[in-house]
């Protein structure tokens, strides 16, 4: 038997022309664009909470614009859920079985991991305690995720580059 379904999965070719490891040109810019909402729409909303509140009749009020803030975080965090099942079908797993990158992505995947755990702590956590210790985690982790994400990703670039001019 011949053709790609005699192949082992990870020597697949895509329709568009790539192995199972990279990920479309389109998967690829869905990735960074949604990692740029929910990295931006959770520091304005940490900005509008905590530098941007109103002063009303009442004492502090939130600003107007803090909750759609969160609302676009966590419509972001549903995109970013679902393509995660999808990176992790096309990239990780092939990822996981080669060393290079492996420590970046796995840091990477534990600290999407922890997101996704605290984000539904938050959302469903009663205990104050609880969800201010939650909170500060996800926080951290979050405005952290930055760093490994763009070394991951630049050192990708990097051998995506290297191997495209060994090839020519």
């Amino acid at each position: 038997m011949s053709g790609p379904a005699s192949r082992p999965h990870s020597a697949h070719r895509h329709a568009h022309g790539t192995h199972g490891l990279r990920l479309s040109p389109r998967h690829r810019r869905l990735a960074y664009a949604t990692f740029a909402a929910i990295w931006l729409t959770g520091i304005l909303w940490l900005i509008f909470h905590y530098f941007l509140q109103r002063h009303g009749e009442f004492g502090a009020e939130p600003h107007p614009l803090e909750a759609w803030w969160l609302r676009l975080h966590g419509a972001a965090a549903f995109l970013a859920l679902w393509l995660g099942g999808v990176i992790w079908i096309v990239h990780v797993r092939h990822g996981l079985a080669r060393p290079k990158r492996r420590r970046s992505g796995l840091v990477l995947i534990a600290m999407f991991a922890v997101l996704a755990a605290t984000g539904y702590l938050l959302y469903y956590a009663s205990d104050d305690g609880v969800r201010d210790a939650v909170r500060l985690l996800h926080w951290l982790v979050g405005l952290g995720l930055a760093a490994p994400f763009l070394i991951h990703s630049l050192h990708a670039r990097r051998a995506r580059r290297t191997n495209e001019a060994n090839t020519r």
